[in-house]
């Protein structure tokens, strides 16, 4: 089978060219369709890209935070098709005609979000990294229903790490745009 084919080469006048190292490589590319806050966006991405590179890199929607890159902090989260996802462990070109929403998406216009007034409200924050993946986490803790007590939610806000350690601010936040305060 080999012959063949240097035989077909041959005949058609192809040579084998080794790469140079000078050549530069092309990844290949993917297009990939999402909405994001809101708006329709079709994109050609690198199909290793993150969720989270695509937001920062190609959207300039930096609001999302890269914190450890191993999904261990929830700096990132987001939410996909309503759900939470630590976006630095999520492919983008897996969510393919996936609605994705960030800490920008939530104001509508000059208004704040219920939980983004809540963190004002309740110091929810220090340094202010962790912010945004809070909030993104806290709006799915409301909305999966597991805001009915401060221990409930400390469990299931636990995989989002402050490094300032506000979590009583963060908590009473939650619990109060849940409507337990």
């Amino acid at each position: 089978m080999a012959g063949g084919a240097a035989s077909l080469a041959a005949a058609s006048g192809a040579t084998a060219q080794p790469a140079s190292p000078d050549t530069p490589r092309v990844a290949p590319t993917t297009r990939v369709r999402l909405v994001v806050n809101g708006s329709a966006r079709e994109l050609e991405i690198d199909p290793r890209q993150s969720v989270l590179d695509v937001l920062r890199e190609r959207l300039d929607l930096t609001g999302t935070k890269k914190g450890c890159n191993q999904g261990a902090c929830g700096a990132c989260t987001v939410l996909v098709n309503g759900r939470r996802v630590t976006s630095c462990l999520t492919l983008a070109v897996m969510q393919d005609g996936a609605e994705i929403t960030t800490i920008e998406g939530l104001a509508r216009g000059d208004e704040l979000h219920p939980l983004q007034a809540a963190f004002i409200e309740h110091d929810g924050f220090q340094c202010g990294f962790c912010t945004p993946g809070q909030i993104m986490s806290g709006v799915a803790c409301i909305a999966e229903g597991h805001a009915t007590s401060p221990e409930e939610i400390q469990f299931w806000m636990s995989g989002n790490i402050c490094r300032c350690a506000a979590y009583p601010g963060i908590v009473a936040a939650v619990a109060h745009a849940a409507g337990r305060t």
